[in-house]
């Protein structure tokens, strides 16, 4: 209920004058506890260096925030600032919910130098600037180390789906099961990268074509039949846990930073280790950096504020050693520099200067309006064919519908 009505305050972005002439900003963002309170902490740190400017937090599960999203920006009270990803940053871009940054940049009230990797374009649409990254991920396995080492194997760089399909079965013989990926849009997109198709084309529609997504869950339903991958009814009765920190898998693919989360729910440290995908051709994996980003209300009062704030939480370096790698590689030099990784953020840090001294990160897959409408829909149908409510035929034909529906084909 305090969340709910935090949320329909304040028509134009809901950024309220307070007392004594200060400025009143929503900042909203996704995730656990853990998160919430770092973001807290930062908070602190710009209000105290900023007292002109009060920061009301806001912050929900990543599926329960993205509906309360969708009903404030329709209504016109969406928060002045808040957590984005690349698969709705064309969907509000488009709607004209976000607040091009660029001429904050050019008043000086964001300074978007210092970027690492290129990541200062990565908000960037049709020569706007939407959103600004906080941190860079790519996707990986995350493994139980234990029981790899029980198998006798070490996943890296070049290693091939005919090595994991032998580690899998590895596993199966020790009574060990994985985690299918077959509901997991970016693994697919990966896969289809090294086929040389992507699930998006540049003109916003699919990239791949029915037999080939039937083939993919043919296999992975397969998997779940004979034992080597874990039943979705165990799956729904853990969640939101996941099945790798719950001992009940022992390998997942994931964004990599993924680890630390899994690492606290198993309370164990050292427990998981970080891989690259396995490849058709032992180079290439498709795999890219992807970010999260800070973004602006384009209906919000206070632009020069929420720029400011934005500015603090990618620059600041104490911001930086409070985040760690909660969102993933730290995107600015002041914040990496800053933050001296250790356990699961120095393994993070540690497999991403691997993946890049290998040279196999390309350009990201784009991500069409109806991106998340569309991830969506792979994931739930998927768990339908999972657990044997509809055949994969069945499920392949309506997943095509309603993704051909969300993309406008």
């Amino acid at each position: 209920m305090a969340l709910l009505a935090a949320g329909c305050g304040g028509v134009g972005g809901g950024g309220d004058d307070g007392a004594g002439g200060k400025v009143t900003i929503r900042y909203a963002w996704w995730g656990d506890a853990t998160r919430a309170e770092m973001i807290k902490k930062s908070i602190a740190l710009f209000e105290k260096e900023h007292p002109g400017i009060n920061v009301k937090p806001e912050f929900q599960e990543y599926e329960d925030f993205w509906k309360k999203f969708a009903t404030q920006a329709s209504g016109g009270g969406a928060p002045d600032v808040f957590q984005n990803a690349a698969a709705f940053m064309r969907k509000y871009g488009d709607r004209k919910t976000l607040l091009d940054l660029s001429s904050q940049v050019d008043k000086g009230n964001l300074d978007m130098k210092g970027f690492r990797a290129g990541l200062e374009k990565a908000g960037e649409v049709d020569g706007k600037l939407w959103g600004v990254p906080v941190g860079a991920n790519t996707f990986s396995l995350i493994y139980d180390v234990e029981a790899f080492e029980r198998i006798g194997v070490e996943p890296g760089m070049g290693w091939t789906w005919d090595d994991y399909e032998k580690a899998v079965d590895k596993l199966k013989a020790e009574g060990f099961q994985a985690t299918t990926p077959a509901g997991v849009m970016y693994h697919y997109d990966l896969l289809l990268r090294q086929q040389g198709k992507q699930f998006f084309t540049e003109d916003g529609q699919l990239g791949f074509g029915k037999a080939d997504l039937t083939a993919h869950w043919k296999e992975q339903y397969a998997g779940i039949e004979d034992g080597r991958f874990v039943p979705q009814k165990k799956a729904d009765q853990i969640a939101p846990k996941a099945l790798l920190s719950a001992g009940f898998s022992k390998s997942e693919y994931q964004w990599d930073n993924f680890i630390v989360r899994f690492s606290a729910e198993a309370e164990e440290e050292g427990k998981f280790a970080l891989a690259p995908l396995p490849t058709t051709d032992g180079k290439k994996t498709g795999q890219y950096l992807s970010s999260l980003f800070l973004s602006g209300y384009a209906k919000t009062r206070h632009p020069e504020e929420v720029a400011k704030f934005i500015d603090f939480m990618v620059h600041d370096p104490e911001v930086g050693k409070i985040m760690g790698y909660n969102r993933g590689i730290l995107a600015t030099e002041e914040q990496y520099d800053a933050f001296e990784p250790t356990g699961p953020d120095k393994m993070i840090a540690e497999y991403e200067e691997k993946v890049e001294k290998a040279g196999v990160i390309e350009p990201m897959t784009p991500q069409p309006d109806g991106t998340d409408v569309v991830e969506a829909a792979l994931l739930r149908i998927w768990q339908d064919v999972a657990h044997g409510k509809k055949s994969v035929d069945e499920g392949v034909d309506q997943f095509f519908s309603e993704a051909e529906q969300a993309l406008g084909s």
